[in-house]
């Protein structure tokens, strides 16, 4: 298989296994979302890492491979590449990419699916799809511009350039940038945290937070109080606002 679902301590990991540069080509794509759907709903999992190993994450699609596609072919195509890329993001768990090396092209939109990125101090993303004569694909045109801001999006996407993990720590593309070696570790320990917490309070905060981007105000915050009248129901918040009281801030254990 070309990707992974590994599970240890709650968190599972989709390993990108595609050697040299884990180009994403259709069957892929196409296991990506079967995994990434797997993981959605396996109650073991309860948050993820996305991870192309120590070298790259993704360099990209699979050029030859599109190459080969007429415009009726890519017509056909071009909504399951986008869904296999959605279904990462619409993950009701809290996600972290551990971005090595090259992350491009579809690799950098598979990043961007995460709800937070671990970059290797070695790092290098961007969307060069215009220097094939194409735009991003997988959703780099909707998610880079509403993660940095239409401007720097509209930069990256127009010129094709790499930027290195420093720039894009501060585009806001990246969140953090540690040693190359240490990434892998970093990010299973920032999923490994949170899969301790309250599963439906995560997955609460976490679709608040995305249909809100995706829509008005007024409705993002019916969105929001909905979930968090609704939380009020469950044991985790019995749990957690008994041990506040009794023992102080940040001592409960969740089930």
């Amino acid at each position: 298989m070309t990707v992974h679902l590994e599970v240890a301590e709650g968190v599972g990991t989709i390993r990108l296994d595609r050697p040299p540069m884990n180009a994403l080509d259709v069957a892929v794509q196409d296991r990506i979302k079967e995994l990434a759907e797997e993981a959605a709903r396996r109650e073991d999992i309860r948050a993820v890492v996305l991870y192309g190993g120590e070298k790259v994450f993704a360099a990209g699609a699979d050029i030859k491979e599109m190459q080969a596609m007429d415009h009726t072919a890519m017509v056909l195509r071009s909504r399951a590449l986008q869904e296999s890329f959605t279904a990462v993001a619409r993950i009701p768990k809290p996600v972290v990419a551990a971005v090595t090396g090259y992350a491009l092209g579809g690799g950098c939109e598979l990043a961007l699916c995460a709800d937070y990125r671990i970059a290797a101090d070695n790092a290098k993303l961007g969307q060069p799809e215009i220097l094939l004569g194409l735009i991003p694909g997988a959703g780099g045109t909707q998610r880079l511009a509403r993660l940095i801001g239409p401007s720097r999006a509209k930069d990256l996407i127009f010129t094709g350039r790499m930027v290195k993990a420093e720039e894009a720590l501060a585009l806001g593309l990246v969140d953090r940038v540690v040693p190359a070696a240490e990434v892998y570790a970093q990010a299973h320990a920032w999923a490994a945290k949170l899969a301790q917490g309250p599963a439906l309070a995560l997955r609460a905060a976490k679709e608040s937070v995305d249909v809100g981007l995706e829509t008005d105000i007024e409705t993002g915050l019916a969105v929001e109080r909905t979930w968090f009248a609704g939380l009020f129901a469950t044991e985790d918040r019995e749990r957690g606002m008994r041990s506040f009281v009794e023992e102080g801030p940040g001592k409960a254990k969740f089930q």
